[in-house]
């Protein structure tokens, strides 16, 4: 059994936090996601820790939410082996002193959700120099666009090369829908940038309704491998999103399905040697 570090563990605390972006989905609204919950979903795995996810809470709320976890990372037991945050980017005011917060809560890294914000929010001076920032901090970003954004993207992470990005969900593409193009072309372009890391997540949620299975993911999952290799991608449950598909017992399993067609080294580096690399031997 391959060893997993989990790169993408959201956990839902509505006394923490509001998580109005979750309003209208069914199995995700008004409920409760606990850590005690993960680890009974993934005990079959070989789940040797996590990386917390910041959870696209409400605004006002954003640095609670670290805060909170950062107190819940403090027992071993938990095995939360560092934080993924939020962060503003693209306002200069307090971006620093939240940066400097974080280096004593246990952050190994940082996200701001852009598939729901304005195409050009990334494209600002300001916002590229926070970015390059976080590489000065040798602190990744994780990258949460649409696909039709990816060319944005692309451009931030050329923009900002000493910054490793981490491309969530493979890049969310449209399985649903069957669209290979020109999601395969966009992300062929952003493989091409060496400071861009692709994440094997999220994309059972993606598909049509009972229609989450790895053979439907496959033809996304095999380019991903071509383009970035197995040495440039880490392995992510996106728990409690997972939800929407099968459920996280059944990720894991498709998981070890993907990792039995590869090597045992590649799948080790998918699984937990490259998170390794990028987030916590920094």
């Amino acid at each position: 059994m391959t060893k997993l570090i989990d790169t993408h563990q959201h956990l839902i605390y509505p006394d923490v936090a509001g998580y109005s972006w979750t309003d209208g989905i069914q199995p995700l609204a008004n409920r409760s996601f606990t850590l005690a919950q993960y680890q009974d979903l993934s005990k079959d795995a070989d789940v040797s820790g996590t990386l917390f996810m910041e959870t696209g809470v409400d605004d006002a709320d954003y640095q609670a939410e670290i805060r909170y976890v950062a107190d819940l990372a403090k027992e071993p037991e938990n095995r939360i082996l560092g934080i993924i945050a939020s962060c503003r980017p693209e306002d200069d005011t307090g971006y620093s002193d939240w940066l400097d917060e974080c280096d004593d809560l246990g952050v190994v890294g940082y996200r701001r959700v852009l598939h729901v914000m304005d195409d050009d929010l990334s494209t600002t001076n300001t916002f590229r120099r926070n970015i390059n920032a976080l590489g000065v901090r040798q602190k990744p970003f994780d990258l949460c666009m649409l696909p039709k954004q990816l060319s944005i993207g692309r451009a931030l992470a050329k923009a900002c090369p000493n910054t490793t990005i981490v491309l969530n969900h493979c890049g969310v593409p449209d399985i649903a829908g069957g669209a290979l193009d020109p999601w395969r072309a966009d992300m062929t372009a952003l493989a091409e940038l060496d400071n861009v890391y692709c994440k094997l997540s999220g994309l059972l949620a993606y598909c049509a309704p009972a229609e989450a299975t790895l053979a439907a993911i496959n033809p996304y999952v095999e380019h991903v491998l071509e383009v970035f290799g197995p040495s440039r991608m880490v392995w992510g449950s996106d728990w409690p999103v997972v939800e929407l598909a099968n459920g996280l017992p059944d990720w894991l399993s498709v998981t070890a399905e993907i990792f039995g067609q590869l090597t045992r080294g590649e799948s080790a580096a998918i699984g937990a040697n490259t998170a390794k690399n990028i987030f916590l031997d920094g």
